[in-house]
């Protein structure tokens, strides 16, 4: 039963035109530690609204939505909504002032756009209000994924980029979506509840940073990423994992609390 229903899963991708690795961004599993994280530091008030708008479905489950509706041609405007590419070599300045002055749809944009609409939720239909904060979640998640707050136009966020994770070839998008993550061999709640650990500074300094630093700090371990690799069909295994799986829980735990200071912010 489980094995027809992937099968038919993926034919189902496959009639749609999608690859189904690009759906997802960040993994599902990925998207879930985050919001299983953010749930954490939610206030009560906090809880109690999103539960309101959501009803039973909790943080961790809804951050996938955005992914599983790219089956529906009638969510296709929201693609370019995941990402921001850049090019790379930028300083610090030179980067915060192209996000600022950037007005396209990309995910720096819609993501502001995304929190000034739930500022004033009162005024929004609760349809508008589900599917906002649907896409808010997810994209916080998407955009502590380095390559996607930090990937070169020319290598499409380094799927352009094929590599070998072990012996299968992918390319380097994908082994930083899941094949990183899923190597660990946790499920998302033990995952979020083995990195979950960060001192009260830590703790302040995420919350306040302000968000063009949240995608700096993505920028600058994509540069980190694209320099690692020397050449086409690059083998990356056990090295890899040991080099790169700190960095991994680290963005991931920062989405988490980051999410939450600003659902907190938004309704607590």
């Amino acid at each position: 039963m489980k094995v027809h229903f992937i099968k038919k899963l993926c034919l189902t991708a496959s009639l749609c035109g999608i690859c189904f690795s690009s759906m997802a961004w960040w993994g599902v599993n990925g998207h879930r530690v985050t919001g299983e994280i953010a749930d954490y530091y939610l206030t009560k008030k906090t809880r109690k609204a999103i539960k309101e708008i959501l009803g039973n479905e909790s943080v961790a489950m809804s951050s996938n939505w955005a992914d599983f509706i790219k089956s529906d041609s009638t969510y296709d405007y929201l693609y370019s909504w995941h990402y921001v590419n850049s090019k790379g070599g930028m300083s610090h300045d030179e980067f915060t002032s192209k996000l600022l002055a950037d007005t396209g749809t990309n995910l720096y944009t819609k993501t502001n756009f995304i929190i000034s609409e739930l500022k004033n939720n009162k005024q929004l239909a609760r349809e508008t209000k589900v599917l906002y904060l649907r896409l808010l979640i997810h994209f916080i998640g998407d955009l502590h994924q380095p390559l996607h707050a930090g990937g070169r136009p020319e290598d499409r966020g380094g799927n352009g980029i094929r590599v070998l994770w072990f012996n299968e070839t992918t390319n380097l998008h994908s082994v930083w979506d899941d094949k990183l993550l899923e190597f660990q061999k946790l499920s998302y709640t033990e995952y979020a509840r083995s990195i979950n650990h960060v001192t009260k500074e830590q703790l302040s300094e995420w919350q306040k940073t302000p968000m063009t630093e949240w995608f700096y700090e993505s920028y600058q371990v994509s540069q980190g990423l694209y320099a690692d690799i020397k050449q086409p069909d690059q083998k990356l295994g056990y090295d890899y994992n040991f080099k790169y799986v700190e960095t991994l829980n680290k963005q991931l735990l920062k989405g988490g609390i980051r999410l939450a200071a600003l659902l907190n912010e938004l309704f607590g």
